[in-house]
């Protein structure tokens, strides 16, 4: 490998992020999911890669790095997209039970294929399948910003809430794996996330209350280092961290419920709505550059040859069918008319890449990588295609409104 160039790392690193721009603007025009295209990127990038024999197996802590801090600034910016009001509680419900239904029966169906068929003991085949069976906000979020705003937040909800189940679920599984006593497990579960609720409203009013105050201009990335710093710790502790993050994210959106009654007088609503404004456009800008280098990394270290072999293709295939057989049953109950569209909406990413490499060496055994390469690649093709058709269906729909408002103003002339 030649000696490391500066100037070099600047062009490459500069020129990815240019064309994830470029990416995005494309995205918008033809609702091919900008991360689609950043995978691809990095699978062309995997050329000159070989060519300066460059050392794949250095990626993988980098990668890590950057899915941890990207799924927190992609959170936290839907999270200030959001808004908590009487009228959003059935979307807020409905996402909710979607998630949670989808995640828990996916998670077992996966579990059932690779306990009965890989050989796997029961809590190896949970800690595989519950990465498996959580759809991607990192992908999901930019996706999905040009639908009616209905479908758009429900698919956001949706998808932050299943990101925040899996992680909880796959963490409470891990340290709870050799527990026999089922009371036991239910009370860490429930002190758990308990403790993460109480802990997460609490820091967030503190936060709220001292950077309204803070003069200083220079405070926005301060904050969002405070925010990775409580996300880590809370990680150390065993907690539900992206729960911070999200409530932190919907009480500085949503200040004004929060801070009612006697608490009103403590806040600055100028102020916060000023930090809101500008923290807004720096988690926005910040989740853009970690989505960027983490999909791009991640096409760049991917074995493509992993993909070949007849137990790959039928593992994955049952895979799919258990991922799309739950989400169809759960869409149906609990979304009904917007079945169509939001069925296919349900990739696999950054938190599925995340966790597999979280899985500890006692739970190590022969599991394909082509099975989770296979899973991302085809939930993302198909959530493409259903994008794509929805939008060419949406402006069929207003060019026949157009056709038939035009015929109504030609009749009342005759």
């Amino acid at each position: 490998m030649e000696a490391f160039n500066s100037y070099l790392f600047i062009i490459a690193v500069s020129g990815i992020v240019i064309i994830s721009y470029f990416f995005n603007v494309l995205s918008k025009k033809t609702s091919i999911p900008a991360v689609l295209m950043l995978i691809a990127l990095g699978v062309l990038l995997q050329i000159p890669a070989w060519y300066f024999d460059f050392n794949k197996s250095t990626l993988k802590p980098i990668l890590e790095v950057l899915g941890i801090v990207g799924l927190i600034m992609i959170v936290l910016e839907a999270a200030l997209d959001l808004e908590l009001k009487k009228d959003k509680w059935g979307i807020i419900w409905r996402s909710f039970s979607v998630a949670l239904v989808g995640l828990v029966l996916t998670t077992l169906g996966c579990a059932a294929l690779f306990y009965f068929f890989g050989e796997m003991s029961k809590s190896t085949a949970l800690v595989y399948a519950i990465p498996l069976a959580i759809i991607s906000s990192a992908i999901v979020i930019p996706s999905v910003m040009d639908l009616d705003s209905e479908k758009k937040e429900f698919l956001i909800y949706e998808s932050t809430f299943i990101d925040i189940l899996g992680i909880m679920f796959f963490y409470l599984v891990l340290g709870n794996a050799d527990e026999s006593n089922s009371k036991l497990v239910i009370l860490d579960v429930v002190g758990n996330i308990g403790g993460t609720v109480l802990i997460s409203i609490l820091v967030s009013y503190a936060l709220v209350l001292v950077f309204q105050n803070l003069t200083t201009k220079i405070k926005l990335f301060l904050l969002i280092a405070v925010l990775l710093l409580l996300y880590s710790i809370g990680k150390l502790l065993h907690l539900s961290s992206l729960l911070i993050i999200l409530v932190f994210g919907l009480v500085l959106h949503n200040h004004q419920l929060f801070f009612r009654g006697f608490m009103k007088k403590w806040l600055n609503k100028e102020a916060v709505e000023d930090v809101l404004e500008d923290f807004r456009i720096v988690t926005m800008e910040s989740a853009f550059v970690m989505r960027t280098f983490f999909f791009v990394i991640f096409g760049l270290s991917l074995a493509l040859s992993s993909l070949a072999g007849i137990t790959v293709i039928l593992y994955s295939a049952a895979v799919l069918g258990i991922i799309y057989s739950v989400r169809f049953a759960a869409v149906k109950v609990f979304a009904g008319k917007d079945a169509n569209l939001l069925l296919y909406v349900a990739p696999r990413g950054l938190v599925t890449v995340l966790l597999f490499f979280a899985i500890p060496e006692q739970y190590a055994t022969e599991f394909e990588s082509g099975i989770l390469l296979f899973t991302i690649i085809i939930t993302s093709v198909l959530m493409t295609i259903a994008l794509i058709k929805n939008k060419k269906d949406k402006e069929k729909t207003i060019d026949e409104m157009i056709v038939t408002e035009t015929q109504e103003k030609d009749d009342l002339h005759q």
